[in-house]
């Protein structure tokens, strides 16, 4: 796939804060992109200077391989749908979609077809008198999706379009659009906060924070080999342990030197270790690379997730196999289930969920207090 957008040295600042700090990044044509992370960390904001809505302090950003900064939104091929689908109440189903191409002075005959088959792409067939009002949260998303497509944009941008639907239908209309995305082969660009939305519906995945980027990868990259603390902690669960590496694919961390299979870095040089919570083996202690007292067992459905106390770090197990509380647990760790990173600001802010089992502490003390 070509490069479609790209965003060289992109600065914002709001009231003097900075928002982006000169963010590189390039948008391949059909590409189904998705820009993670927290509220804050500038998501919305390059999404915002993509379509043209806001304008960036310092940068350039191209499309198509032509400088774009200056040209205004209802000029760039891209079309937005908000959190907040700003559909035309006193428009049915037929005149939402068709409401651009009227814009345009479309013909009657060029309205109908397109529409129709927006209609069959987004399943509304039928639909088409219905006023909008009527419809579920999930169906005017798809009427949202399809006025943004009628007019046959390039790109598509989509500032959290599912915030507002309930978690089954959530999950629906993920696989819904990324098969719509699919169907029609253009350029999405997707802003989130839910990282399994991300995981799950994205070719590439941006995470940012404190208004830079991250990581970029794909999902399984993104999953697998996250590069400092920050995605390794806002990428699913992780423990993230300090660590010396010895040599290449040796590393000491609480207390005992483990077989991993990374390389490359400096002899004894400090490190991030993450563990995944799903990749530890509960044992017997005899059995165990590293001991420890389980504090909390959480019941998850499918798995429990147990908090075991490992000489004052807490770290966080997902097993199917059931522990009690206050036991003694073995932990058995394979080498390919051990990744390092460098050093990095957000080094010794995560992994570690002291915060969790204290928290469960103080909700059981809470309980207690109120049954006195």
């Amino acid at each position: 796939m070509s490069k479609l957008i790209e965003l060289k040295g992109i600065t914002k600042s709001f009231d003097g804060e900075c928002v982006l700090n000169s963010i590189n990044l390039y948008i391949r044509d059909g590409e189904f992109i998705t820009l993670l992370g927290p509220s804050g960390c500038g998501k919305t904001t390059t999404l915002r200077i993509i379509g043209g809505f806001e304008t960036a302090d310092e940068g350039e950003l191209y499309f198509d391989g032509h400088e774009i900064s200056d040209v205004p939104p209802h000029k760039r091929q891209v079309n937005t749908v908000f959190q907040k689908y700003a559909l035309f109440p006193h428009l049915n189903v037929y005149e939402n979609i068709a409401f651009p191409l009227r814009m345009k002075k479309f013909s009657e005959e060029d309205i109908k077809t397109r529409v129709t088959d927006m209609l069959k792409m987004v399943a509304l067939v039928g639909f088409e008198n219905k006023s909008v009002s009527t419809l579920s949260g999930g169906q005017q998303q798809r009427v949202a999706i399809a006025r943004a497509l009628v007019s046959h944009p390039k790109v598509l941008l989509l500032d959290e379009p599912l915030g507002a639907l309930d978690l089954k239908l959530r999950k629906d209309m993920q696989n819904e659009l990324k098969t719509i995305q699919k169907a029609i082969g253009i350029t999405f660009i997707y802003v989130t906060h839910d990282q399994e939305e991300a995981l799950s519906m994205s070719d590439t995945v941006v995470v940012m924070a404190d208004g830079e980027i991250q990581q970029i990868g794909t999902p399984t990259d993104i999953y697998n080999e996250p590069k400092n603390a920050f995605v390794a902690d806002f990428i699913g669960e992780s423990n993230i342990v300090d660590g010396i590496m010895l040599e290449d694919k040796r590393v000491r961390m609480s207390g005992h030197t483990f077989t991993c299979v990374d390389g490359g870095y400096a002899k004894n040089e400090p490190v991030d270790v993450v563990v995944r919570p799903e990749d530890v083996d509960v044992v017997k202690p005899e059995d165990g690379m590293l001991t420890g007292i389980v504090t909390n067992v959480t019941f998850k459905g499918v798995h429990y997730e147990i908090i075991v106390d490992i000489g004052g770090f807490k770290w966080m197990i997902q097993s199917t196999d059931y522990v009690a509380p206050d036991e003694k647990i073995g932990l058995f760790i394979e080498p390919d289930a051990i990744h390092i990173m460098k050093k990095s600001k957000y080094s010794g802010m995560f992994g570690d969920y002291s915060s969790f089992s204290d928290e469960i502490d103080q909700l059981s003390d809470a309980d207690t207090a109120e049954e006195f």
